[in-house]
């Protein structure tokens, strides 16, 4: 990890990692740890996160809990280094990404922040994507900004792509296509006004998407380096593969 902060004005000082999930598709190596703690090419999921959220000067970011949550809380408790770390806890009920993050709301301020996946891991291209993301907001316009990546250069990804892109960033769904050019990378900033109205208990982001979409406040940016989805073992080994 870089110990150069890469921020920019005006860039998000406070994000979340969406480290809660059971890592289904992953067992047997789920079945002993939690998803954000599996190492690819030496560090963990979760740490090569963070270090990425550290390395774009966020200075707090908030982790959620469920799966194994003892044994992912005691591994970052042991970590050094930024972001200084808060817990949001759903040992009890599992919230899916949507109502993870807006139970941790409170935590999270009323600027926009930074939420990323645990089970993503990307590779900065020519400059580091969090710093592109921060460079791109635009809150007058946007509810959310997210990360895609190209389907074609997707690594680990057997999908059929999640979005189109117009030339203004301004995102639509696949629909009844066969397929789109990007996908979600996992990566995003959201305002918190994308959750007014959000409804309360377990629901996926997607939903609020639509939301934005419907609106014309749900915008992309190209990924420009390698991204690797590691939901199955055999993503995991590929990812091994290029990363070591």
């Amino acid at each position: 990890m870089s110990g150069e902060s890469l921020s920019v004005p005006g860039a998000p000082r406070r994000g979340m990692v969406l480290a809660a999930g059971l890592g289904v598709r992953l067992r047997p190596i789920t079945d002993r740890m939690p998803k954000p703690m599996v190492p690819v090419a030496g560090r963990s999921l979760v740490d090569r996160a963070l270090d990425r959220f550290a390395e774009a000067g966020v200075d707090t970011c908030v982790v959620n809990l469920h799966h194994k949550a003892d044994m992912l809380r005691h591994h970052l408790e042991a970590r050094t280094g930024g972001p200084a770390l808060v817990f949001s806890d759903e040992t009890e009920v599992l919230l899916e990404t949507g109502g993870g993050v807006r139970k941790a709301l409170p935590l999270l301020g009323r600027e926009p922040f930074f939420v990323a996946n645990a089970d993503v891991l990307w590779v900065n291209g020519a400059e580091p994507a969090m710093r592109r993301l921060a460079a791109a907001w635009d809150g007058e316009r946007m509810d959310s900004l997210l990360l895609l990546m190209a389907c074609a250069g997707a690594c680990g990804y057997d999908g059929a792509g999640d979005f189109f892109m117009d030339d203004a960033g301004l995102l639509r769904r696949r629909g009844e296509h066969d397929s789109a050019p990007f996908l979600f990378a996992g990566v995003q900033i959201i305002h918190p006004r994308l959750f007014e109205d959000s409804p309360e208990g377990k629901f996926s982001l997607n939903l609020l998407f639509d939301r934005a979409i419907a609106r014309g406040r749900l915008h992309g940016l190209a990924h420009d380096g390698a991204w690797y989805h590691i939901g199955t073992p055999e993503g995991l080994a590929l990812a091994e593969r290029r990363l070591s």
